[in-house]
C-alpha cells in the first residue's frame, strides 16, 4: 500500500511540475481607435427600399489586438485630410498614445480594399499584410476593379511588405484567439475578425459585412455590394458564431456599437 502511495504521490507531483513548467497564455487585449465618422444616406445600403432616412451617423473603426508581445492592426480607416468624414488625429498618433511603435506591429489585417478601411495602411509598412485571395487579385488586375484603393497597397503591391493572401479563415498568432474569417460578399475577399478574450468573451468585427444594425438584423444587402446571396451567407455565418460563442458582434460603422468597448485609451480584455 504504501508503495502505491509513494507512487500515486510521485505522479501527482510530476503532473504538478509539468503544469508549472507550460508557458503562461498570452494575454489578448483589444482597443477600438477612431478612424473617422460622418454621415451617409442609408437608403444606399437597402437593394429592396428598407430605408428612407437621407442621413444617418457612420462611424469608422480601426483596432489594434495585443497578442502577449506582438500587436495586430484591424483596418486602418481613411487617410487624414482626404475628405470631412476623416480623422483629425492619425493611426499612429493613436498607436504612440497606447505605447505601440509601428515596428511592433506584426499583422495588419484588413476587411476589405475599400479608402475608408485601407487608408493609412502605410502607417505599419512592416507588418505582414493579412487580406483575402481575391481581394488581393482584384487589385492586381489590369485595371484593378472598381473602388479598390489600390494608392493605400503602393508598399505592398510593389513587393515593399510582406503579403498573405487568405483562401479561407487563419489563425493569426495559432491558438485560437485571433482568427480572420472570410467574409464574402460586400466585396470579393471580404473578411471579418473573431478575437477571443478572456474576460470579455469572445467579440467579431464585422468589417462591411453588415453596415447598420437595421443590415444585420434584417439581411439588408446594399446594392453596391460584389454579390448579394453571398453577403446573406456571411451575415447568416456571423449570426450562428453569435449564437454559439455568445459572442459580441461589432458593426464597424454603426455609432451605437462603440459602446461595446471601452472608450480609447482603455483596452477590452
Amino acid at each position: 500500500m504504501k508503495t502505491i502511495l509513494r507512487a500515486v504521490a510521485a505522479a501527482a507531483a510530476l503532473a504538478a511540475l509539468s503544469a508549472s513548467a507550460q508557458p503562461a497564455a498570452p494575454e489578448v487585449t483589444l482597443t477600438r481607435l477612431d478612424c473617422g465618422s460622418g454621415n451617409n444616406d442609408q437608403r444606399r445600403f437597402s437593394d429592396s427600399f428598407a430605408y428612407t432616412k437621407p442621413e444617418v451617423p457612420f462611424t469608422f473603426s480601426c483596432y489594434v489586438i495585443k497578442h502577449g508581445d506582438d500587436y495586430m492592426v484591424w483596418d486602418t480607416g481613411y487617410l487624414p485630410g482626404s475628405n470631412p468624414s476623416a480623422p483629425k488625429v492619425t493611426l499612429g498618433q493613436q498607436l504612440a498614445q497606447i505605447n505601440v511603435k509601428p515596428e511592433q506591429v506584426k499583422f495588419v489585417g484588413i476587411s476589405h480594399f475599400h479608402a475608408d478601411h485601407t487608408g493609412q495602411l502605410d502607417t505599419v509598412p512592416g507588418a505582414t499584410l493579412l487580406i483575402g485571395e481575391r481581394e488581393w487579385a482584384a487589385l492586381k488586375t489590369t485595371p484593378p476593379m472598381a473602388g479598390a484603393n489600390v494608392a493605400g497597397f503602393k508598399h505592398w503591391l510593389t513587393d515593399g511588405g510582406k503579403v498573405e493572401p487568405q483562401a479561407g479563415d487563419k489563425d493569426v498568432f495559432g491558438d485560437g484567439t485571433v482568427m480572420v474569417l472570410r467574409t464574402p460578399g460586400h466585396t470579393p475577399g471580404h473578411q471579418s475578425l473573431l478575437v477571443r478574450l478572456k474576460d470579455k468573451g469572445p467579440v467579431v468585427l464585422v468589417g462591411d459585412a453588415a453596415h447598420f444594425h437595421e443590415n444585420y438584423q434584417n439581411n439588408g444587402v446594399p446594392g453596391f455590394n460584389y454579390d448579394r446571396a453571398q453577403t446573406i451567407a456571411s451575415m447568416e455565418r456571423i449570426k450562428e458564431i453569435e449564437k454559439n460563442l455568445k459572442a459580441t458582434v461589432i458593426i464597424q460603422h454603426d455609432p451605437r456599437d462603440i459602446g461595446k468597448l471601452p472608450a480609447f485609451p482603455a483596452s477590452a480584455k
